[in-house]
């Protein structure tokens, strides 16, 4: 394992429990953490994208707030749904983010998960093709933003422009060398991962994978693993991809952890379906003392496979608990699992 960060899911809520009641809490909040996790050693700040919900939503504003505050930290997204993207606009944003982070943005994106609201991407004008479903609409808007991230020039120029161009076709601006580098793809199934690769993004899978073999969650999320990189072998690219994992783990070191994770019990898998269609199955949570998690967590494929991991947090619990969380896992986890 090279790396680990947290993944952050920006919740808010009124209720007098939470720390963050408002979504100026949970953004300051975020950028907070994120500063916070820079100075324990961790090595990425990561947020999930949810539109019509009281979460983290538009990226960049946010992206590029953490970038301005940290010097070192990776930033990324885990994932922004592509459905609801204009990618030549997204372009623009991405590059700005980057370069004020000084390229350390690592930009998830994928086909989107089920929403809080019926087709919400059509809100923000955007309609499938004739024989298109919604999913082949964010995999065309990922291929449109890949080719531009190329930094080629594809657009006319004025001939009386009201500034000087440069010779050629003109690209959008700004461009951020190597972003296009930095683009995952958050794969649910085993076609898409192999779709992926071929295009050269790298590869997220989360705590929830289409059910396509009845195997323990961890075992068919490292095939997926295995699938990608083969399938990243044959496409020819140059250089080796990334892959994360994202996983809940809590290691108890005080009352305050087993109070609020202590009690669960031992966790498993679960199965359920995310949409009329497509079982899927939910990798299991962990809680436990630090030697426990470390023999529990050896036995995880997927972990052992990926080269980063993704610590989901409990961002309503606060900056001061999540750092405390991060830090748990890294002082006292992590480097039995062969990081650092």
């Amino acid at each position: 394992m090279k790396k680990i960060g947290f993944l952050s899911f920006g919740h808010w809520t009124p209720s007098p429990q939470s720390q963050t009641r408002s979504a100026a809490d949970t953004l300051l909040q975020s950028i907070d953490l994120a500063v916070a996790a820079e100075e324990l050693g961790a090595d990425g700040a990561y947020f999930r994208v949810h539109h019509f919900a009281r979460q983290l939503a538009s990226p960049f504003p946010l992206l590029a707030a953490v970038g301005a505050k940290t010097s070192r930290i990776e930033i990324g997204t885990a994932v922004i749904d592509m459905r609801y993207e204009n990618p030549f606009y997204m372009a623009e944003d991405a590059g700005s983010a980057d370069l004020i982070a000084g390229g350390r943005l690592q930009l998830g994106i994928s086909r989107g998960s089920p929403e809080q609201v019926i087709d919400g991407w059509r809100h923000f004008g955007y309609e499938p093709t004739e024989g298109e479903s919604d999913a082949d609409m964010g995999r065309r808007h990922a291929e449109v933003l890949l080719d531009i991230l190329r930094g080629e020039g594809f657009a006319q120029p004025n001939p009386r422009p009201m500034f000087p161009n440069p010779p050629g076709l003109l690209r959008l601006e700004p461009h951020s060398e190597g972003l296009r580098d930095r683009i995952w793809w958050g794969a649910s199934s085993n076609a898409t991962a192999t779709w992926a690769a071929r295009l050269g993004m790298n590869l997220q899978s989360s705590t929830l994978k289409d059910d396509e073999t009845g195997l323990p969650f961890h075992v068919q999320q490292a095939d997926q693993i295995r699938v990608f990189r083969e399938a990243w072998k044959e496409a020819g690219h140059k250089r080796e991809p990334r892959v994360s994992v994202s996983r809940s783990i809590f290691a108890l070191v005080n009352d305050l952890d087993r109070a609020y994770f202590g009690s669960s019990g031992k966790d498993s898998d679960k199965v359920g379906f995310i949409d009329e269609k497509t079982r899927a199955v939910f990798g299991r949570s962990y809680a436990a003392e630090p030697d426990v998690l470390i023999e529990e967590l050896a036995k995880d494929e997927a972990i052992a496979a990926a080269d980063t991991l993704l610590l989901t947090v409990p961002n309503q619990l606060g900056v001061e608990y999540n750092a405390h969380v991060i830090e748990s896992i890294l002082k006292h986890v992590a480097p039995a699992l062969g990081w650092r």
